[in-house]
């Protein structure tokens, strides 16, 4: 068995001496393991660090063995990317995440929005809009999307500010208002069309709005918590909006 791909790095473990198993997210194959002989070599090691996008070589005797990786660079995204907190925590994010899909399911979607996502990790602002984007595909693709199109209760299309936390569905100001306390404030930059860029208030309320739903529909069922790396990732973001407050406060004195 014998195939040929690209594909982004999510991690890496040792192996005996000399080897390692990589951790990939490919292009055609979805989320793949193999062994990488002399994975730890001086060579090697910088090729494989978690965000680099390489061409691989997959061989196998049988089809579900887990077969041996040849890598090649692409794109050495690592070396930008370990300078900053929110991309490092953002990467594991990720990781965790894909690592919630089956192994070996196809979903170039799923891959493309990873690619793009990666190019932008080093700015926070950017990272933290991206991530949530990424993990409302990733609840769709789980088969837990939030329909956020239309007001649940009345249908309407304006003045959505609200995600019902039975229904995963938007809902209107007017006909939310009654039960306020109860909802989950829906981020304007979220709405399709809207044209709006986040702020950092909004990416919080949009992380929360997210974690709800991992918490209820994929974190509990599976006996899992939210990853830790999620958590970091957004104490980063918000130690990074803290820093931009106070450089704009001296400024402005």
């Amino acid at each position: 068995m014998e195939w040929r791909d690209e594909g982004i790095i999510l991690g890496t473990r040792k192996h005996g001496e000399t080897s390692a198993i990589l951790e990939v997210m490919t292009r055609s194959r979805g989320r793949h393991l193999g062994l990488v002989r002399g994975g730890r070599s001086r060579k090697q090691q910088p090729v494989l660090q978690v965000g680099n996008k390489v061409d691989l070589l997959w061989r196998a005797r049988l089809d579900e063995h887990l077969g041996t990786f040849q890598a090649e660079a692409i794109e050495l995204n690592a070396a930008r990317l370990f300078d900053s907190a929110s991309a490092i925590h953002g990467l594991q994010t990720l990781a965790s995440h894909l690592r919630l899909l089956p192994e070996r399911d196809p979903n170039e979607r799923l891959y493309e929005t990873l690619c793009l996502i990666i190019e932008h990790l080093d700015d926070p602002l950017a990272a933290g809009e991206l991530v949530v984007r990424f993990e409302l595909l990733l609840l769709d693709e789980l088969g837990f999307g939030l329909d956020l199109t239309r007001c649940a209760a009345t249908g309407v299309r304006a003045e959505l500010v609200y995600v019902s936390p039975k229904s995963g569905r938007a809902v209107s100001r007017e006909a939310g208002e009654p039960w306020r306390d109860r909802m989950l404030d829906l981020p304007a930059f979220l709405l399709g069309g809207s044209g709006m860029r986040a702020d950092h208030a909004s990416i919080e309320q949009a992380f929360r709005l997210t974690g709800f739903f991992f918490s209820r529909h994929v974190f509990e069922p599976r006996g899992l918590t939210e990853p830790e790396s999620r958590t970091a990732f957004i104490g980063a973001l918000r130690r990074n909006r803290a820093r931009l407050t106070a450089t704009d406060g001296e400024n402005a004195a």
